[in-house]
């Protein structure tokens, strides 16, 4: 097991690229599993469920076709993504299970900072409770190619919130019916560095998935 950690932005198609590669390589036995970490320039991706009419301003920011799972989702600087190419099949094939190993990792790592994370039926994430409304923090997709997982989690630290306004996120909308919005940990009002929040990432991982190799 290996971490990345990258200090410039990667274009998305890039980090494709190398996912898909490191995949391969996890499963010819070349090279270990794998957490990167990376932060994109603001572009938006498709998931396997996107719906055309959830991207509201198409022409913001490059839009990338995606094969993870999910809908819309939104990248960019002060927003941390966590790419886990692990062997799913050789830690005992619970793809749900996995996914729920996700979502405790982010809710262990915004637990270091005292913000309690929080998982909803229907909508996919982890949300925190700001007075009566309720706001994303963090979006979870993957996909599995020969039992190995890739692409992963995002977490927003400080990205700038205004760029999600091109898409409707997760297909989640904000309105008087549905008052859902994102957040970030900066306006929750941790102010931390990216390393910070790396070596919280980190630590909860090891809490979750650690052992199991």
């Amino acid at each position: 097991m290996t971490w990345l950690i990258e200090d410039r932005l990667i274009e998305y198609p890039d980090a494709t690229a190398f996912m898909e590669k490191r995949v391969d390589e996890i499963r010819a036995g070349s090279a270990p599993e794998t957490v990167w970490l990376v932060e994109h320039p603001p572009l938006y991706t498709a998931g396997t469920s996107a719906k055309a009419g959830d991207l509201l301003i198409p022409d913001r920011f490059p839009v990338y076709e995606s094969g993870r799972g999910g809908q819309f989702t939104y990248h960019g600087p002060g927003q941390r993504v966590a790419y886990v190419m692990l062997n799913v099949k050789a830690r005992g094939g619970d793809v749900r299970g996995f996914v729920h190993d996700l979502e405790e990792w982010v809710i262990r790592t915004l637990a270091r900072f005292n913000i309690t994370g929080l998982r909803r039926e229907g909508r996919v994430g982890i949300w925190v409770v700001e007075g009566k409304r309720e706001d994303k923090i963090g979006a979870i997709g993957i996909r599995l190619r020969h039992g190995i997982s890739y692409h992963g989690i995002s977490l927003n630290l400080e990205p700038d919130l205004a760029h999600f306004n091109g898409i409707v996120p997760c297909g989640i909308s904000e309105s008087a019916a549905s008052p859902y919005g994102v957040t970030s940990l900066a306006k929750l009002g941790i102010m931390i560095s990216m390393p910070e929040l790396d070596m919280a990432l980190m630590g909860a991982f090891e809490e979750v998935f650690g052992g199991r190799d």
